[in-house]
């Protein structure tokens, strides 16, 4: 089997910089959700970029914070994890922000990490006076020593085939690891859980959002009709959050199943029955139990 530069990059940094933006962009496909809102990834999620010449395993991850939760624990430790297992790491920054105090406790948590770090500075379509960017650059130069720095916009596009190239050039050679007609691993379960709490993310406001979490109880195909029947639950912590989801006369909800369900069927291409339930899980965020059920284990060995 030829062997071509192939391998692992991990997405990392600071919550809402642009990490699933930047991977759906590469992938020209949309895997991770996305949303204006911090902390929308909660998952490692693996996107798979193929070309002749190349195969990049990218893993999205949650951003990096000051946890004071064990759920918010288990996001940053899944995130950090990933950094031991990759080739490649792409440290993504918001050029826009008005802090970098999160982009620095990012880095000194990388501190003793040997795996070679390509600094992406993101939102550059943002910035009118490119000169900005030096000072900003010098900034994290000085924090770390970067292989390679490239500015992008994960929205536009621009940059992108320069990181690419960047990141090509430091993989090791080995096989592909995945088919080159796959673009991620993740089971369509996952996927339909993601696209209904990111309708929810984007449709309520204030601790909603980050109450909730999503679970898909039946996912049954009929085959004859081209239709897959799901029924899905939206876990919230208080009975007030679940009237917030719900909406006057339920509408609302149908609202977050109307979007969710567009989405799911140009993501599996076929007809959906998407029926939504609200439940209240309480404090679910802080019961271990409850996050192993819901799908959110500690890292292994941490």
């Amino acid at each position: 089997m030829e062997e071509i530069p192939s391998g692992f990059i991990s997405l990392v940094g600071a919550p809402n910089v642009g990490k699933s933006t930047l991977m759906n962009q590469i992938l020209k496909e949309k895997i991770s959700i996305t949303c204006p809102k911090p902390q929308t990834t909660r998952n490692r999620i693996v996107g798979i970029y193929n070309t002749p010449r190349c195969q990049m395993v990218f893993v999205d991850t949650p951003g990096i914070h000051r946890a004071r939760d064990t759920f918010n624990k288990i996001l940053v430790d899944i995130a950090l994890a990933t950094l031991k297992d990759v080739d490649v790491v792409a440290f993504i920054a918001d050029v826009t922000a008005r802090s970098v105090d999160l982009d620095r406790f990012a880095l000194q948590a990388m501190e003793t990490l040997s795996t070679p770090v390509v600094l992406v500075l993101n939102k550059v379509d943002l910035v009118k006076d490119k000169t900005l960017l030096l000072p900003l650059m010098q900034r994290y130069v000085e924090q770390r020593d970067f292989a390679a720095v490239v500015p992008v916009s994960a929205l536009t596009g621009d940059g992108v085939p320069e990181l690419l190239a960047e990141l090509e050039r430091r993989l090791p050679k080995g096989p592909r690891y995945y088919p080159e007609d796959l673009v991620t691993d993740q089971p369509e379960r996952f996927l339909v859980a993601e696209i209904v709490r990111e309708k929810v993310f984007h449709l309520t406001e204030e601790e909603v959002p980050y109450a909730t979490a999503v679970t898909v109880d039946a996912f049954k195909e009929e085959p004859e009709k081209n239709l897959i029947r799901i029924e899905a639950t939206i876990h919230v912590e208080r009975d007030s959050q679940k009237g917030i989801l719900i909406g006057k006369g339920g509408g609302r909800l149908k609202e977050i199943g109307r979007l969710a369900r567009e989405d799911v069927e140009r993501v599996l291409g076929c007809r959906v029955y998407l029926g939504l339930h609200v439940r209240v899980q309480k404090n679910w965020r802080r019961d271990r139990r409850v996050l192993r059920e819901f799908g959110y284990r500690w890292p292994r060995g941490t």
